[in-house]
């Protein structure tokens, strides 16, 4: 914000006098900045969205809170329907260079209406590039990376992330969107996960190598444009591959990525491709079912060393 006057921040409670949002991420940026480019809305998700896309098509480059992502189904029409298809429909005269914010996860009985992870909903529409750090140096990487686009970004915060300790750079240096991350090398197996379940994959890989199973860990950190040549180039070196994501198994993301080495490495691959996510129902509140809910440690490296064990 400091060296782009054009960037303005919308959304609930953000500003200095509401605390600087649910989590406190943008705290001191009204102070610093003032309240005409940090404005703290009503509690109105379809005002947040319209607002930024009319800065956005005048030429600055807002940051949108949505608090909640399950909250984003309120504004779906302007999200998928106006800043997803202008540039299109405008035959590339107009751009939307809006990032959304947005917060989601289990793990915190918020339950079904606050808890979701939607990235797949997002992927499925042309124009919105989808990014879901897992760490927060690469939060600060991608958020730029956000911003600086001409089109628009939901970036999604995951719940089970918040609390990752992780040192970030006083001077941030964006991180290309679409470029996934190698976070473990390894030989026998790959794991493609990103967001929350990066956290709890890295455990798996842990008690994986006590096994004797060397897996090799991609983080995606952006689901849509998917880093399709890092993820085949590990597959096709491993010959294994299982896909981990908090959103539903169901038409989850991970089906397309599973779709996509099934098509292109077929003659390699060594098993099928396992994919593990959520069960398909919402997300429960009672803290025993949330857990039974959530793709656990212990799923993740028995998933893992049935596929080791093929081919």
């Amino acid at each position: 914000m400091a060296d782009d006057p054009k960037v303005l921040v919308f959304g609930e409670d953000i500003a200095d006098r509401e605390g600087g949002g649910v989590t406190g991420a943008t705290i001191g940026l009204s102070t610093k900045f003032g309240d005409q480019r940090v404005k703290s809305t009503p509690i109105s998700e379809q005002a947040i969205i319209g607002a930024a896309i009319g800065a956005a098509l005048a030429g600055y480059k807002p940051v949108a809170e949505i608090m909640l992502m399950n909250f984003t189904t309120v504004c779906m029409d302007m999200i998928f329907n106006h800043a997803a298809k202008l540039r299109f429909m405008s035959g590339g005269q107009s751009t939307v260079p809006i990032t959304i914010r947005t917060l989601t996860g289990a793990g915190w009985q918020t339950a079904g209406q606050h808890a979701d992870h939607l990235e797949g909903w997002f992927a499925h529409a042309a124009g919105i590039k989808v990014v879901a750090p897992s760490n927060p140096a690469d939060y600060g990487g991608l958020l730029l990376s956000c911003i600086q686009d001409p089109d628009p970004c939901i970036i999604i915060e995951s719940a089970g992330t918040l609390f990752i300790p992780g040192d970030v750079d006083t001077v941030q240096t964006p991180i290309p969107l679409g470029v996934a991350n190698v976070v473990q090398e390894g030989t026998d197996v790959t794991i493609v996960s990103w967001s929350s379940m990066v956290v709890r994959s890295q455990m798996a890989v842990a008690a994986l190598a006590e096994k004797g199973i060397s897996a090799e860990l991609v983080d995606l950190r952006t689901v849509s444009p998917w880093d399709r040549e890092a993820v085949l180039a590990s597959v096709a070196k491993t010959g294994r591959c299982a896909v981990v994501h908090e959103a539903l198994r169901s038409f989850g993301p991970g089906a397309e990525i599973a779709a996509t080495i099934s098509e292109e490495l077929f003659g390699k691959l060594k098993a099928p491709v396992r994919r593990l996510g959520a069960p398909e129902c919402p997300v429960p509140f009672a803290k025993v079912l949330e857990d039974a809910f959530l793709v656990s440690v212990d799923q993740i490296v028995a998933a893992v060393e049935d596929v080791a064990a093929q081919g």
